[in-house]
């Protein structure tokens, strides 16, 4: 019989064998003694937790956590590492890729190490040459983006025309451009440059001068549309772009300065409000002098030059600029491809450019002879550009050229910033058509 068979004051005791349960007592204790036991508590009372035993808890309680005591938890102590490991810890420390440890016992050893601060200061150089950098303008699209959220909720009772969003676009980043320069950068030397008849031409001007050209051939827009002129009582010969720029500079009283802003600002304002009156045809002619443009297209011409010039004062002041939406962009392109025949017929009656195969103009509506202009990248697409006659066709079946250039690329060459000589083009085909529509694209500029 065991004790546990027994009744509880364990009298009988019979049984002692089973590891001192037995004798006087039976309490489990040491041989019977009633003394306290390991566990801390009386022999065989509730502080016995061993197995068999009875009335102790047999889980122990949980402590009581350091961050809980309102003592102070104990300092971390750097890892006292070999100077080896340090210096091969050099450049994960100036990627910030180290531990919390091994970043403390780094920069306690460069308080220590001048050879190894000289190589942690040239890593950390290194790193920054590495990283992109981020642009300080705005995405391009995000306007649009922003606005076309906006009108989806709201359409606007007289909306901006798909064929003035462009000019929209383009004066708001530049104006954004303006709103972020300093005092000083509005006298920055800006030189403005385009291609002429007889090759590169340029003009030196300031920041702030180039707003006053920009100011000064949108009035030929603004006057279109019975706004007022820009130019007020200064006479301009024509409606020419340099010459109405030129008689605003000489009109002026003092050289332009940031205070010209304000008036272009509300002038682009105004245009933009205007035309949203127009409705989608766009058909009036606006007059630059020696040709016209629809309004459709003028909007699309001064949103081109609005970003060129945009371009030249990024660059003056150091601003970082990206080109316009691809959206955007195809619309000038579209313009300019759609322009190079008559600058190409204009070239060829002045002697620029080889009259070509055929001795006489192909009458319009004919097709004729063409260069297909590939464009690549944003805004990208195709044109058949006639070589033959401004009123001609273009037609695949007569093509004996083709040309690929990056879209930004070719509008750098249709602003007369690239050298028709240098345009970085795939070319296939006839080389003097080729070498006549590339320098028809650059006889697009002016100033």
């Amino acid at each position: 019989m065991t004790a546990y068979d027994e009744d509880e004051t364990g009298e009988t005791g019979e049984t002692g064998e089973t590891g001192g349960n037995g004798g006087n007592g039976g309490n489990g204790g040491n041989g019977g003694n009633g003394e306290d036991d390991a566990t801390g508590g009386p022999a065989g009372g509730p502080g016995d937790a061993r197995p068999g035993s009875f009335g102790g808890p047999r889980i122990p309680l949980p402590r009581v956590s350091v961050e809980d005591s309102g003592r102070p938890l104990p300092e971390v102590a750097p890892a006292a590492l070999e100077h080896h490991v340090l210096t091969s810890l050099l450049g994960a420390w100036a990627l910030a890729a180290c531990s919390a440890q091994e970043a403390a016992a780094v920069e306690d050893h460069l308080g220590e190490c001048d050879a190894c601060a000289d190589e942690a200061l040239r890593l950390r150089e290194a790193v920054t040459l590495l990283q992109r950098p981020e642009s300080l303008d705005l995405d391009p699209g995000l306007r649009t983006r922003v606005l076309d959220g906006c009108l989806e909720r709201r359409p606007p009772r007289i909306p901006v025309p798909e064929w003035a969003a462009p000019y929209d676009a383009e004066t708001a980043r530049l104006d954004a451009l303006l709103q972020d320069i300093g005092d000083s950068d509005w006298h920055a030397p800006v030189r403005l440059r385009w291609f002429g008849e007889d090759g590169p031409a340029s003009r030196r001007t300031t920041v702030a001068g180039v707003i006053a050209h920009l100011l000064a051939v949108d009035g030929a827009v603004a006057l279109t549309l019975g706004l007022t002129d820009p130019l007020g009582d200064i006479a301009a010969s024509t409606r020419a772009p340099a010459v109405r720029t030129e008689a605003y500079w000489r009109g002026s009283h003092a050289p332009p300065t940031r205070l010209v802003r304000a008036p272009w600002q509300e002038q682009s304002h105004d245009i933009v409000r205007t035309v949203s009156f127009t409705g989608d045809a766009g058909g009036m002619p606006v007059s630059y002098g020696d040709f016209e443009l629809p309004l459709r297209d003028a909007m699309l011409d001064r949103a081109f030059e609005c970003w060129v010039h945009a371009e030249d004062i990024a660059d003056a002041v150091d601003y970082p600029y990206e080109p316009p939406s691809a959206r955007h962009l195809n619309g000038m392109i579209d313009l300019a491809a759609r322009m190079l025949p008559g600058v190409l017929a204009a070239r060829r009656r002045a002697g620029l450019a080889a009259p070509g195969v055929r001795p006489h103009l192909v009458p319009a509506g004919e097709p004729g002879r063409s260069l297909r202009l590939e464009i690549e990248g944003s805004g990208g697409g195709e044109w058949l550009i006639p070589l033959d006659s401004p009123g001609a066709v273009g037609s695949a079946e007569h093509e004996v050229a083709h040309v690929a250039l990056d879209g930004v690329e070719f509008c750098r060459l249709a602003a007369g910033h690239v050298p028709p000589a240098e345009a970085a083009a795939g070319q296939v085909g006839d080389r003097e058509a080729i070498r006549d529509v590339l320098f028809a694209a650059a006889g697009l500029s002016r100033m």
